[in-house]
């Protein structure tokens, strides 16, 4: 794996017993203790992710904000400033380029934070559809490293490293030179996880120091196969599962994020005219009848025709069920449904269920 891209906290995932994997391209720790010990970490107590593998492209200008509006299928002339956006990215056909967060901290400063898997794609889309706007954009992802902590008791742990006080920065909210441990750091109210918790933005030489004194406070670290069973269980979207650039956010159940009544942004027509007439097909939560585990990709089947596939299924640590997310032909998406999910040359009952699997 010497050919991988690296954040700067490499070299200390085998101190505290990480194993590692090649995750789109980048060397990361897949678990430390164990995914299901991991995953209760976060759920009950509170855990910490290196997710320095993320991009960050900043765009400054007079027309930032009608810039990215023009990216984006939310709304960002809805939102305050310091306050976050999560939102899509999509061709003229609707297809996602990425799912994102926008930080809004004025019209003319926006940061915008992307999937690793995507950033070289992101920043030459971006690039790509300036066409006359004041804007400079730059790709700031290699000289920026990224910390999440999360789980119910993630604020109180990180105020114990700070003066400023956490509980004033808002859910979907930012503040910039929060200094912790006297680190100068962005901070935001922010996770993948379906946990309180925040994600902080801080200098490449700083984040070892600061990983390191979370640590030995009580965080436990957590790898990547945690982070999406934590995801998966509170519906978050994972990029190449539930999002692609083949399938739209409606196709996907995210329609919420579609702002069709904002001015024009690309992808917006096809996006408009799914929400007013519907779609063919469309993502459904599923509990299935037995102990086989859905996959990626496995076929799904309605009376032996084949109907969709899976996105993502696990045994869920926390309802100890075993659920998935798959793509289906709308006409059988309805709650209550019997499916059958082919796995191994064999198929499998299962029921369709609502995708709200952790009720909050």
């Amino acid at each position: 794996m010497d050919n991988l891209k690296r954040t700067a906290l490499a070299e200390e995932y085998q101190k505290y017993g990480g194993k590692t994997v090649d995750f789109a391209g980048w060397f990361m720790p897949v678990e430390f203790e164990g995914i299901i010990k991991e995953h209760e970490s976060v759920r009950n107590n509170v855990g910490l992710f290196d997710v320095s593998h993320m991009g960050e492209i900043t765009v400054k200008g007079p027309d930032a904000l009608s810039f990215v509006n023009r990216l984006i299928t939310n709304d960002l002339e809805k939102i305050e400033d310091s306050q976050v956006l999560y939102t899509f990215m999509c061709r003229e056909d609707g297809g996602v380029v990425d799912d994102i967060l926008v930080y809004r901290f004025s019209k003319e400063d926006i940061l915008l934070v992307v999937n690793a898997s995507n950033t070289d794609k992101d920043y030459q889309w971006v690039l790509e559809n300036h066409s006359d706007e004041h804007v400079e954009i730059e790709n700031i992802s290699n000289e920026t490293a990224q910390l999440a902590i999360q789980g119910p008791k993630a604020e109180s742990l990180l105020q114990a490293h700070t003066d400023e006080d956490l509980s004033e920065i808002k859910f979907f909210f930012a503040k910039r030179n929060v200094e912790i441990d006297g680190i100068d750091c962005m901070v935001s109210r922010t996770g993948y996880t379906g946990e309180d918790g925040f994600e902080i933005y801080l200098s490449n030489d700083k984040v070892v120091e600061l990983y390191t004194n979370l640590i030995e406070d009580g965080a436990s670290p957590i790898g990547l196969g945690a982070r999406d069973t934590l995801r998966f269980e509170a519906n978050l979207p994972l990029y190449g599962n539930e999002l692609s650039d083949d399938w739209t956010p409606i196709e996907a159940g995210f329609g919420f994020f579609v702002k069709t009544d904002k001015a024009d942004f690309i992808g917006k027509e096809v996006l408009k005219k799914q929400k007013e007439d519907g779609v063919s097909r469309k993502i459904v939560g599923f509990t299935m009848s037995d102990k086989k585990i859905p996959r990626h990709g496995y076929r799904v089947l309605k009376d032996g025709e084949e109907i969709g596939f899976v996105t993502t299924g696990y045994k869920s640590p926390t309802l100890g069920e075993i659920i998935g997310l798959a793509m289906v032909k709308t006409e059988f998406s309805k709650i209550g449904t019997e499916i059958d999910v082919e796995i191994r040359n064999k198929t499998s009952q299962a029921t369709v269920r609502s995708r709200k699997f952790l009720q909050r």
